[in-house]
C-alpha cells in the first residue's frame, strides 16, 4: 500500500539562515529540494507550504518575554540573539515563526490522515530553550510541535529522537521532569562538542527520572557504533509505546561534516528513518515527523534528509 509522505519546503523556511559565512546558510533548503528531485521523489511527496506560527503558538512553548525580545531584534538586526552562536537578522522573527509554522503544518497534516509520514528540512532547531536562543535556533519548533500536541490534539505520550551530533539540549531540559516525554538521544559526547550536555546519566528529574535515555558517542565513531546505540533507541521505544513520533536527523553526524567529530554514513539517517516508521506503525499511530536538524556538509545534508524521505515512502535506496 502505498504511503502518503508529506514534505513541507519553500521560500518562508529557506530565509531562516544566516550570512557572513555563517555554517547555517539559507542555501541548505536548496540543497535538498535540487537533491530530493535529483533522486528522482519529488514526484512521490505531497508537497506543502509552510505558514507563520501565531504568537498563542509560540507561547506555548516559549516565554512572551523571550518572544518579544526576538520581535524587537528583528526590526533593526543588530547584534546576536545569544551569547555569539546565533545573529539577529531583519526579519528574523517571521522566519523563525515560519520554521515553527512549517512543522506544525506537519503536524496537521498528520494528524487529520492526510498523510502518513512528513519531512521539514528546516526545522529541528532542539537548541532553543523556553527563555532564549542558542546554538543556530531561535524558535524551538520540537518543543512547541510537542505543546501543540497536546493541547490541540489531545495526545499524552509523544516520542523524541534525535541523531543530530548535538545533544537536543533546548528538548530536554523542556521536558526534563516530564515522564510522558519520552527523549531517545545520539550524539557526541558532550565533553567534547556543544553544547556540553546529554550524559548518559542524564536520564530525567522528579517523576521523570529514569524515563530518558541520552546516548553519548566519542568523536569518530561509525555506522557500528551508531547501530549498537540504535539497538538501544529500539528496545526503549518498544517498552513505551508513543502516540507521534519526532524524529530530529541532523546531518551533522555524518563524516566529513565542518564541525563537528561523528563518522556515520548517510545509510545511519535512512535506517533510523526506515525503523521509527515500522515502530510507529506497529504502535498503531504510524505517525512519523522528520525535521532536518543540523548539518552543515552541503553534500551530506542533502543525500541524508532525501534518504530520509526515501525511507519515509518505503522505497529501497
Amino acid at each position: 500500500m502505498p504511503v502518503t509522505v508529506a514534505v513541507v519546503a519553500g521560500e518562508a523556511i529557506a530565509r531562516y539562515g544566516f550570512g557572513n559565512g555563517h555554517p547555517f546558510g539559507s542555501d541548505r533548503h536548496e540543497c535538498f529540494v535540487r537533491e530530493l528531485a535529483a533522486q528522482g521523489l519529488a514526484g512521490e511527496v505531497v508537497h506543502a507550504s509552510p505558514r507563520t506560527a501565531s504568537l498563542a503558538e509560540l507561547t506555548s512553548f516559549h516565554s512572551p518575554q523571550y518572544v518579544e525580545f526576538v520581535q524587537q531584534k528583528s526590526l533593526n538586526g543588530d547584534g546576536f540573539l545569544d551569547g555569539g552562536d546565533t545573529p539577529a537578522f531583519r526579519g528574523v522573527f517571521d522566519a523563525a515563526s515560519s520554521v515553527v509554522g512549517a512543522t506544525l503544518v506537519a503536524v496537521e497534516s498528520l494528524m487529520s490522515g492526510a498523510c502518513r509520514r512528513a519531512f521539514v528540512p528546516i526545522a529541528g532547531l532542539h537548541h532553543a530553550a523556553r527563555d532564549r536562543a542558542a546554538g543556530f535556533c531561535v524558535f524551538n519548533d520540537c518543543g512547541v510541535a510537542v505543546e501543540q500536541l497536546r493541547s490541540r490534539h489531545g495526545l499524552k505520550r509523544i516520542a523524541y529522537v534525535d541523531i543530530d551530533a548535538h545533544h537536543g539540549d533546548g528538548v530536554f531540559y523542556a521536558f526534563d521532569d516530564d515522564p510522558d516525554l519520552l527523549f531517545a538521544d545520539i550524539h557526541e559526547d558532550g565533553r567534547d562538542l556543544y553544547p556540553g550536555t546529554g550524559a548518559a546519566e542524564e536520564t530525567g528529574k522528579g517523576l521523570a527520572a529514569g524515563t530518558k535515555l541520552n546516548l553519548p558517542l566519542p568523536p569518530g565513531a561509525g555506522d557500528a557504533q551508531f547501530m549498537e546505540a540504535w539497538e538501544q533507541v529500539e528496545a526503549y521505544l518498544r517498552a513505551r509505546p508513543s502516540e507521534f513520533i519526532l524524529f530530529q536527523c541532523g546531518a551533522d553526524s555524518v563524516a566529513g561534516d565542518p564541525i563537528t567529530h561523528l563518522r556515520f554514513s548517510e545509510a545511519a539517517h535512512a535506517h533510523a528513518a526506515r525503523r521509527l516508521c515500522a515502530i510507529a506503525d506497529e504502535q498503531g499511530h504510524g505517525r512519523v515527523l522528520g525535521m532536518g536538524g543540523g548539518g552543515y556538509n552541503r553534500r551530506n545534508l542533502a543525500r541524508a534528509w532525501t534518504g530520509v524521505v526515501r525511507s519515509f515512502l518505503d522505497r529501497d535506496a
